[in-house]
């Protein structure tokens, strides 16, 4: 069965500005799981009594801080980093840590760019190893909303994953970001859907609820279904108007 995770920092946010109040509107819509992005600016303890009064539980949060992996010397702070995001995973049931590679160097080169991206995620693993917490790394477009961004295309992710190939070590597959690249879903996880540790979706244009764009995500995800993918849907997307109509829109079109 499909489990979807409700982004809080997109879904439930034209409601309240009230974080912790999201994850109740969450449980009252129908969700188990939440996500959300930065954990550093958030009042960890009242978000753990959130999760706990709910019964929600946490499908991930994103590695602190966000670094430019593509250059070997800023590694080290963001292990630093990942260290205290590891046990504020550990600490609210996170199985699931997400990290971007950061911004296509200029004057670097791609080869050298790709090994030092590798590399950082090869010692991401030693920092995780026994704590039952995962890093998966997300390529993202650098067409509409993140110009400059290095790691664009799913199948370099996967190679460095491959080359890493430990278990603590996979992608966030983001359905939309990926269609924009103009990537199908099927044929770039073709062989290689047991490196993804978590799905993001939304529609194009505008990154709305599904339904309201032209992207084939019912078809898609169908056939993540087909394939035996058991992680968790993020539903990353900003709703047009309140969250529930998103939501309807959203279960019409997914049928």
């Amino acid at each position: 069965m499909r489990k979807f995770s409700a982004c809080i920092d997109m879904l439930f946010v034209p409601e309240t500005d009230d974080f912790c109040q999201r994850i109740e509107l969450a449980k009252a819509a129908g969700f188990e799981q939440v996500e959300f992005w930065l954990w550093s600016n958030k009042d960890l303890d009242a978000v753990e009594r959130a999760l706990q009064q709910t019964g929600i539980t946490l499908a991930g949060i994103v590695a602190e801080p966000f670094a430019e992996l593509t250059r070997d010397s800023d590694h080290d702070r963001f292990l630093a980093g990942l260290e205290n995001s590891r046990d504020v995973a550990v600490r609210l049931g996170a199985p699931i840590l997400i990290c971007q590679s950061g911004p296509l160097l200029e004057g670097v080169e791609r080869a050298r760019q790709h090994a030092a991206l590798t590399r950082a995620m090869a010692r991401s693993a030693d920092v995780l190893t026994g704590s039952g917490v995962r890093l998966a790394l997300e390529p993202l477009n650098d067409r509409v909303d993140h110009p400059g961004y290095y790691l664009t295309s799913t199948a370099e992710a996967l190679d460095i994953v491959d080359a890493v190939n430990r278990p603590e070590i996979g992608l966030t597959y983001d359905m939309y970001h990926s269609m924009v690249m103009d990537e199908d879903p099927e044929s770039v996880l073709a062989g290689r859907l047991n490196r993804i540790f978590h799905v993001h979706i939304a529609d194009h244009p505008g990154r709305n609820q599904p339904g309201s764009g032209h992207l084939p995500l019912r078809q898609k995800l169908s056939w993540l279904d087909t394939q035996g993918y058991a992680g968790a849907v993020g539903l990353e997307f900003r709703p047009t108007g309140t969250t529930a109509d998103a939501l309807e829109m959203m279960r019409r079109s997914l049928g």
